[in-house]
């Protein structure tokens, strides 16, 4: 059975992001960022630290894409589901920042639609897609349920867990090679922060 990998965004407009971003940056990935693009992977695990780097591993470690398909893709303020080794930029990155994450935001919102529903189309009904993200708010799920209904899963031991719990949850199940469970979206309702 196909499992493909669905993370959560880093937030563009942090202060690590700025600091990617600044022109007078010394350190390599910041210097890629602004000439040629650094994969979208390690430019959002510095951005987001141990959350991120969590979800980056975990995905990494336990994908099986089906023949043809990305085993690992990421939620993006603008650009809909994007491989984790697409190069960004600084223009990028500086575009990402502007766009709020919300199912209200067109800008958001149809990229999403669109790269989720070609992806929908592509998957065959036994392939799973897990999401590594909250399911508290509708600014994921609307968009993901509507297009892999019963297929959209989540870590059933990530609800009550905050982000670095998490985080630290996925870096010790790839040391451990242990994958969690899955649950449908929906199917366990969250009764603290999920």
């Amino acid at each position: 059975m196909g499992l493909i990998f669905i993370l959560s965004p880093a937030d563009c407009a942090g202060a690590r992001a700025r600091l990617i971003r600044n022109l007078d940056a010394g350190f390599d990935l910041a210097k890629r960022v602004r000439s040629s693009g650094a994969p979208l992977g390690d430019v959002f695990s510095f951005m987001s630290g141990l959350y991120f780097r969590g979800k980056l591993a975990y995905a990494r470690a336990f994908a099986r894409p089906p023949q043809g398909a990305d085993g690992v893709l990421v939620i993006t303020a603008g650009d809909g589901l994007r491989p984790i080794d697409d190069l960004v930029t600084v223009t990028d990155l500086e575009r990402y920042a502007t766009v709020p994450i919300a199912v209200e935001e067109a800008r958001y919102r149809k990229p999403l639609q669109r790269d989720a529903g070609r992806l929908a189309e592509r998957l065959d009904a036994n392939c799973k897609v897990v999401l590594l993200g909250s399911i508290a708010t509708r600014k994921y799920t609307d968009v993901l349920s509507a297009a892999f209904a019963k297929r959209l899963r989540f870590p059933r031991e990530f609800v009550g867990l905050g982000d670095m719990s998490r985080g630290a949850l996925l870096l010790r199940c790839v040391r451990e090679a242990r994958e969690l469970a899955y649950d449908e979206i929906g199917a366990t309702a969250p009764t603290r922060r999920a």
